[in-house]
């Protein structure tokens, strides 16, 4: 029986008291480490299954943390946490009070940049190198390892193009594995996966044209073909760009076969690999199939409509409307900017345009969204996925500020549905045709209703409802908030006091319910799931001190910092927006009564 490696490296330096034989090993160590935890804590997979060898090398080679690695996204960083430091705490991976299932600078000095979204480890390991150029350490290494999804981003081809006429010491290593979460799309993907391991690519090599030194491809899985490669770029000035070639899952048969599911595939046995399967009969549908399934449904009726995403087709479920109408359905890859404006120039053209895009992907389309869309009023329609607390994936991810950062944009109608039926309605009336842009938000995971699937019903734009009459205090929940005000009132000890109002849309307001509710309740509690500085609590509140309204305002929501990773029911827990702890500030409030 082989000794096991692993139990004594926990630095990088222990890893480099391994002779380069025993690495292989290592590696595989490694691996079995990583699925035997992500089978029952689950997590991000395949990717890291993929550079395993990669990691290794890069520690090994490189003087790490002075040497330093930018990883792109974080979701190939977890052989990186074990290799330094984290190994005993893995078990925590994206758990509250865990460990990020990113990297983060606070967490690690060996994590130098932190990071969740993508396309940005060029840019950040280039400033990197600047510093070192104007500190006077040109030997210091800086490298980025990045995906082919990744890279094909803008940000990521603004990061080459100014890192082509420096002489820094910078490195890019291109992970390239054909997939990000979906399959890589677009016309760099087709270059890069006609390149050959061993082959240098015969068309003329765009990389190169940007001022790169080119290596590649490598066979990213072949210790020895890496540290060669490795040290014959050591003795070459100015940047440098390695094409690795991975197999994203590699090691566990299923994760390589079915890549797009074990990216992130939830519980699953460890020996076998197959999916623990989820009891899923009768439940309701997840938000973002109520989404896929509507939009192929609206647009068999009319050949005007267009669905578009950046990179998420499985998880926003386009992909239904892909499958049923491909020319009338794009993936455009790692491009919210892209997505946004070629939404805008579809929609000059009497289209009618479904974006969806994850609340916190949105924030990299700002711009776009206020002088393509909104400046011109052109009639987008923004299919807001992953709003407000999205669970493990922690602070990159929360869609908390869609509401605050869309508010103060003019022209911009938004939406917060209360269910899924309030859903399938509104996007049946943006379908009939709007006059300017709508942001539909909408959460991640289950609703409540079962039955779904009714007749499509036109929404009034701006109208709230109530959804129970009460005497005393009144709480106005946006979106599917008011599941949590209607559990904490039916539990606390006086029901009949407590009004609960669901505002439905926070831009235009339903000024006639709000003035309604301010004449006959003197206790307002505003709920929401986005971030209270500049949030629909606010506008509320604004509302009722310009129409000379004195009532006493409470508002829940996020709070002015970042929410890391942990389940959503702890998270909402800990914030004090879950059922429960609203209730107990309904029972302080009415003893006060």
């Amino acid at each position: 029986m082989q000794t096991s490696l692993l139990s004594h490296i926990n630095t990088p330096e222990d890893l480099r008291q391994l002779s380069k034989a025993q690495l292989p090993q290592l590696a595989a160590e490694i691996r079995r480490f990583i699925i035997d935890i992500v089978a029952t804590k689950e997590g991000h997979l395949g990717a890291s299954l993929g550079v395993v060898e990669l990691s290794i090398a890069l520690h090994y080679f490189f003087n790490t943390p002075e040497d330093l690695l930018v990883w792109d996204v974080g979701h190939q960083a977890y052989v990186h946490k074990i290799l330094t430091g984290r190994k005993t705490v893995f078990h925590t991976n994206r758990q509250f009070n865990g460990i990020s299932g990113f990297p983060k600078r606070n967490e690690s000095v060996f994590d130098t940049f932190g990071v969740g979204h993508s396309s940005t480890s060029i840019s950040a390991a280039l400033g990197m190198a600047i510093a070192s150029q104007l500190d006077k350490k040109p030997s210091k290494n800086h490298i980025a390892i990045i995906g082919d999804a990744s890279i094909a981003s803008g940000m990521a081809f603004e990061g080459l193009n100014h890192a082509g006429v420096t002489n820094t010491n910078l490195w890019v290593i291109l992970n390239d594995n054909a997939i990000g979460i979906d399959p890589s799309v677009g016309a760099l993907k087709e270059y890069l996966v006609k390149a050959e391991i061993g082959k240098k690519p015969r068309q003329s090599n765009i990389i190169e044209a940007l001022n790169f030194h080119y290596v590649g491809p490598v066979d990213g899985h072949d210790f020895t073909a890496l540290f060669e490669t490795f040290k014959n770029l050591s003795t070459i000035k100015g940047p440098k760009f390695i094409h690795v070639v991975t197999k994203k899952g590699k090691g566990l048969k299923q994760a390589e076969e079915n890549q797009v599911v074990y990216h992130a595939p939830g519980k699953f046995d460890k020996h076998t690999g197959e999916l623990v399967l989820k009891n899923e009969h009768n439940l309701p549908p997840k938000f973002q199939d109520v989404f896929g399934l509507s939009l192929v449904e609206l647009a068999k009726k009319n050949k005007n409509i267009i669905g578009i995403t950046p990179a998420m087709p499985t998880g926003s479920s386009l992909k239904f409307m892909m499958d049923e109408f491909p020319e009338r359905a794009f993936d455009v890859g790692i491009a919210e900017q892209h997505a946004v404006t070629l939404a805008a120039g579809l929609a000059t053209q009497n289209k009618i345009v479904f974006c969806a895009i994850y609340s916190t992907f949105l924030q990299r389309a700002y711009d776009q969204i206020i002088h393509d869309v909104a400046l011109q009023k052109l009639p987008v329609i923004f299919c807001i996925d992953r709003a407000g607390l999205v669970g493990e994936d922690g602070a990159t991810h929360h869609g908390v500020f869609d509401i605050a950062y869309l508010r103060c944009i003019p022209n911009l109608i938004i939406a917060a549905p209360a269910n899924e039926l309030a859903l399938r309605n509104l996007l049946y009336t943006a379908s009939l045709g709007l006059k300017q842009p709508i942001a539909i938000r909408y959460p991640r995971g289950r609703g409540k209703i079962t039955d779904w699937k009714k007749p499509f019903q036109k929404l009034d734009i701006g109208r709230g409802n109530i959804i129970k009459h009460g005497k005393s205090i009144a709480i106005i929940s946006v979106g599917t908030m008011c599941n949590q005000a209607l559990e904490a009132i039916d539990n606390c000890n006086n029901p009949a006091e407590i009004a609960l109002y669901n505002l439905g849309f926070v831009k235009p307001l339903d000024k006639t319910l709000l003035k309604k509710i301010f004449s006959q309740h003197k206790t307002i509690i505003t709920l929401e799931d986005g971030v209270l500085s500049g949030g629909a609590g606010e506008a509320i509140l604004v509302f009722a001190q310009q129409n000379n309204f004195t009532v006493k305002f409470i508002h829940l929501g996020i709070p002015d910092t970042f929410i890391e990773q942990g389940k959503t029911d702890e998270l909402y827990e800990s914030l004090e927006i879950s059922a429960n702890k609203i209730k107990l500030k309904l029972n302080k409030l009415l003893n006060k009564l």
